[in-house]
């Protein structure tokens, strides 16, 4: 028996990295963590963004949201105030901004090969931590290298638009759920969680989802 989870969220949205650290701790600390199965799912924040980025993303950010880049600063502080207590440092504000399409498709290619959650992470510490542009193939070789992704595969990937039709299923599945943001959790395609929530509200999603299969 498997608990299956489901996670749509973008590679470059800080809110799905805390959150999957958090749905991390609660896996480790559940009883039956060996028969949970974890999948990502594509979902792109920003589809017009360009395919090589220009612009830092506190820029792209300041005037998302009509604010100037200090006041921009500050509230990105927020989030890695946050990230900081779940053991993870941001610095990402001056990354380019680019559109993730590219990243996703190459996750696709890994989950094919047992290697997504690797490159995932190789991905998200790329751009959070290093503040390096995912609109960057180089940088995107790097990550599916660390993460034992062939290198030919990568490249044809990378040549061709492999995978766009997932990316786009995910993002239509997301939508028919009913989310309009990420990060969005779907516990054995029955329980839904938005956001980033504490470690103790996915803790009790894992065992509600256990006990129910077990009383069925």
């Amino acid at each position: 028996m498997v608990v299956r989870i489901e996670i749509w969220a973008d590679v470059v949205c800080p809110w799905c990295y805390i959150g999957k650290r958090r749905l991390e701790k609660a896996v480790a600390g559940f009883d039956h963590r060996d028969e949970v199965e974890i999948v990502y799912r594509s979902y792109e924040l920003d589809p017009f963004a360009p395919e090589v980025g220009t612009e830092s993303t506190v820029t792209v950010l300041a005037r998302k949201f009509n604010a100037d880049e200090a006041a921009t600063r500050e509230m990105m502080a927020g989030a890695d105030e946050v990230a900081a207590a779940e053991g993870l440092h941001f610095a990402h504000g001056d990354a380019l901004h680019a559109r993730t399409l590219t990243a996703h498709r190459l996750l696709h290619l890994a989950k094919e090969h047992g290697l997504q959650q690797a490159l995932l992470e190789e991905v998200l510490a790329a751009y959070f931590t290093r503040g390096e542009s995912l609109g960057d193939h180089d940088v995107l070789r790097a990550a599916a290298a660390a993460a034992g992704l062939d290198a030919a595969r990568v490249e044809e990937v990378l040549a061709s638009k492999e995978y766009r039709d997932a990316v786009m299923e995910d993002v239509a599945q997301a939508r028919a759920y009913g989310s309009s943001g990420v990060p969005f959790f779907v516990v054995d395609g029955r329980f839904g969680i938005s956001g980033a929530q504490p470690t103790e509200v996915f803790e009790q999603a894992l065992s509600q989802a256990w006990d129910s299969r077990d009383a069925g």
